[in-house]
């Protein structure tokens, strides 16, 4: 047989068995969208396999493409991923359909931590009932397929410790039910869409990428309880809407980035935070007054920023602080209640009488300089005017410690995965238009097989400031 029209054969074959295969199942199925429509991946279910429903099918065919595309697994963990029985692969997990109780289908993916290496192809649409996709610390890489857009359902997306690039992927954002975001330590880039802040999600964890530009002004539209954007390169002002996340934010965490403004006066109206963590950043102007008020407040982090003036008294007494960081700035006063929690470090300040601060060159010089927080230009701000530099002595110098960043933990084994929720009723939507699959013809994407993803011990590098505030200078 010509090798040509062979090929063109197992293509109809191919496209026959897909088409078949979903339009025999319930009205429901007639809504979802094969993906198939202008690819070929030379996959024809073997006819002496016996499937127990359409749905298991389709995910044998699923799983199969995918199979078909790792690259590398040293571990073997889809090595049993034969035959029809799918529910009995490695990280493949079933349970009764939530439209049909009768009939079983893959609900859940978890492979995390298996060290797997290739990409995703389109074909994972076709697991149109799956409610937790977890593939965490593997060397998956390239972009997300478009045809995520059939999960319906999905509600924990985990892609963290990968080597994925391109912009933040828009289309998760049309998953109706999707509730945790965690796409951390990837390459992703751009701009954070505003889009991320006005859906209904519980946790919003995209750190260490290279995520840029300003934060959506409307990031406190969120109903996010926890939101980690630490170690990218956003840049400008903290956005004052933060605040109105008063009742549900429970984690803050800017740290290693590149915001050039004043802290948010009315920042204390985040009762419920119990961490928040703004270090490494170029933050200028005093800690607002209102920081006292955070009750709940348990870690607070300010560390090398431009900060200055007087740590409000208030702070230091709150009933739930463990820990408070606030080395590398300009403050001027603190008090013993300051000194007494566990863990603090005051030093490279312009404290009287404490030991290894700045010297009187360094804080006058700094503290001199007039400083108005609305010429920053970010919504909400009030001018703040700076207090007069008070009379410091001049302690001895000491040679500067190097100063550390050490990143945001990538994913772990140790770390639990997020409760699974309570059955989701279905809400069809409006399938999308059009999906490519890769021609059969072509291999599929080789990616660059980079060292292993961040360890704890990496540190990414710290934000450089001007010279003149320099810890080295007179």
């Amino acid at each position: 047989m010509e090798p040509r029209f062979h090929h063109r054969l197992l293509h109809t074959v191919f496209l026959m068995v897909i088409f078949i295969s979903v339009h025999s199942s319930s009205h429901h199925h007639h809504r979802r969208r094969l993906l198939l429509e202008g690819g070929d991946t030379g996959l024809v279910c073997d006819p002496s396999l016996d499937f127990e429903n359409v749905r298991i099918k389709n995910a044998y065919i699923a799983l199969q493409a995918w199979k078909a595309v790792i690259e590398s697994d040293p571990h073997g963990a889809t090595d049993n991923w034969i035959g029809s029985n799918v529910c009995n692969y490695t990280g493949v997990f079933c349970s009764k359909s939530l439209d049909n109780p009768l009939e079983r289908t893959v609900a859940g993916i978890d492979l995390n931590h298996k060290d797997l290496a290739g990409n995703l192809p389109d074909h994972l649409g076709l697991l149109y009932d799956l409610g937790i996709f977890h593939i965490n610390s593997n060397r998956f890489c390239g972009t997300l397929p478009r045809s995520f857009l059939n999960f319906k359902i999905l509600f924990e997306l985990d892609l963290s410790n990968n080597r994925f690039t391109g912009s933040f992927p828009h289309f998760v954002l049309a998953l109706p039910e999707l509730k945790y975001l965690d796409i951390r330590f990837n390459d992703f880039e751009g701009k954070l869409p505003e889009e991320l802040f006005n859906k209904n999600l519980d946790a919003i964890l995209v750190n260490n990428n290279r995520f840029t530009d300003n934060l959506p002004e409307n990031i406190g539209n969120s109903s996010a309880s926890v939101i980690v954007l630490a170690n990218n390169k956003f840049t400008g002002c903290v956005p004052s809407s933060v605040t109105k996340m008063t009742e549900r934010l429970d984690e803050l965490v800017l740290r290693n980035n590149g915001f050039d403004s004043c802290m948010p006066e009315t920042i204390g109206k985040l009762k419920n935070l119990t961490v928040l963590d703004v270090s490494f950043n170029g933050l200028k102007g005093g800690l607002p007054l209102s920081i006292g008020g955070m009750v709940n407040l348990e870690v607070l982090n300010v560390a090398h920023n431009m900060l200055s003036g007087d740590i409000p008294a208030s702070l230091c007494l709150l009933p739930k602080l463990e820990g408070f960081r606030y080395e590398y700035n300009f403050f001027v006063n603190q008090t013993n209640n300051c000194l007494k929690l566990a863990g603090f470090d005051d030093k490279r300040n312009c404290f009287r009488e404490r030991p290894e601060q700045r010297t009187r060159t360094q804080c006058m010089k700094y503290l001199s300089r007039p400083l108005n927080c609305s010429d920053f230009g970010c919504p909400g701000q009030q001018p703040v005017l700076p207090l007069p530099p008070p009379a410091l002595p001049v302690p001895a110098p000491l040679p500067p410690p190097s100063p550390s960043s050490p990143p945001l933990q990538p994913p772990s084994s140790s770390q639990p995965s997020p409760t699974i929720p309570p059955p989701i009723s279905l809400s069809p939507s409006q399938p999308p238009t059009h999906y490519i699959c890769p021609p059969c013809d072509q291999r599929p994407i080789t990616c660059d097989h980079k060292p292993p993803s961040p360890s704890p011990n990496d540190q990414p590098e710290p934000p450089q400031f001007p010279p003149s505030i320099g810890d080295d200078q007179d």
